[in-house]
């Protein structure tokens, strides 16, 4: 098997490796597709080494079959293609009692606490196995993780047919908040400023605007009659978002906070008092959140494929990398890691 490893001061090496037998209640796959997601480059940065263990192996997005099945594991079986939502909670927590495993309180994360999907091999508890549809494609499989995400804030931001929703951001999750809110039946509404991703996400049939060409706060008062915007999915991590998010919903308008801050921005809480609004927060996803993307992906009423930029080799995850903070004509890059796609490949598998 092929891992890549990640040593520390932006050093990826690739090995080889041993594939991990699996104990009575794991699930062993042949790993097929992975995504680069931010979190993988924020650990490349090194902004998240207090977390891993040295030498690591990132990513939590994929897709791929199962090679083999502990013991006890009865839901999936050799053969069947599957993906896996990277939690790892403790049961035992405040959180957990209260049913709220995906913020767990010693919540794990697979692919930063523990070995993570950018390898050939990967062995993973078997209660984070979801199988998928033969009429999704493994490579489209890959996206269902953050799909996923998107599914869970849009279901906290309780987004309804006829609504509108405005999305600050239009990255890699704020473009698949805005396709399943679209697919809710709400009217939508991007703001971005990249060129790339405005143009894309024309393509994709999502309304833009770039705030450094219109003001979005007049623009979505023209657009709703002078009301404001039913829901708001702040996507940016920014302090300019952090201030805008306020000044968009109508009455009793909700907002959610999709982005990580990592440190705390000014927020209007005038504004909240004054139109009644709500804040709402919303982290990863729940089971039923992989379960939706996993219908809405098989659909096909989605258009995935548009979302992925390029499919490089695991060897070259250095080289997504760099793409990746250039910030030049990407959006989603994935990994090949049965090498079956050529470079480039945009072929479903």
């Amino acid at each position: 098997m092929k891992a890549a490893i990640y040593e520390g001061n932006h050093v990826i090496r690739i090995t080889e490796g041993t594939c991990v037998q699996p104990a009575k209640d794991e699930v062993q796959i042949a790993v097929s597709y992975a995504g680069i997601c931010g979190t993988d480059l924020h650990l490349y940065h090194g902004r998240m080494d207090h977390r891993v263990t040295f030498p690591h192996v990132m990513g939590h997005e994929m897709s791929g079959i199962v090679r083999a099945a502990g013991a006890e594991v009865s839901h999936v079986a050799a053969g069947d293609r599957v993906v896996v939502m990277p939690l790892i909670s403790c049961g035992e927590c405040p959180a957990c009692r209260a049913g709220h495993e995906h913020i767990c309180q010693r919540l794990k994360f697979i692919g930063i606490e523990t070995p993570g999907a950018f390898q050939s091999c990967w062995t993973v508890p078997a209660k984070t196995v979801l199988k998928i549809p033969d009429s999704l494609s493994l490579k489209l499989g890959a996206l269902i993780e953050p799909l996923a995400v998107a599914c869970h804030d849009v279901r906290i931001g309780d987004v309804k047919k006829g609504e509108n929703a405005v999305i600050l951001g239009g990255g890699p999750i704020g473009t698949l908040i805005a396709l399943v809110a679209k697919a809710n039946g709400a009217n939508v509404l991007v703001s971005e400023i990249n060129p790339y991703r405005i143009e894309l996400l024309s393509k994709l049939g999502i309304a833009t605007v770039n705030p450094k060409e219109r003001d979005v706060a007049e623009y979505v008062e023209e657009l709703t009659g002078g009301a404001g915007c039913d829901v708001v999915f702040e996507v940016t991590s920014s302090s300019a978002g952090a201030r805008l998010m306020t000044q968009l919903p109508r009455t009793r308008g909700r907002i959610v906070v999709v982005g990580i801050f990592s440190d705390p921005p000014p927020v209007d809480l005038h504004r909240f008092f004054w139109r009644e609004l709500k804040l709402l927060g919303a982290r990863v996803y729940e089971k039923e959140d992989f379960e939706r993307a996993i219908v809405l992906a098989a659909s096909g009423d989605l258009p995935l494929e548009g979302l992925i930029s390029d499919v490089y080799p695991l060897e070259r995850l250095q080289d997504g990398f760099r793409q990746m903070e250039s910030g030049a004509g990407v959006m989603k890059i994935l990994l090949d890691c049965a090498g079956h796609a050529e470079e480039g490949s945009r072929a479903s598998v």
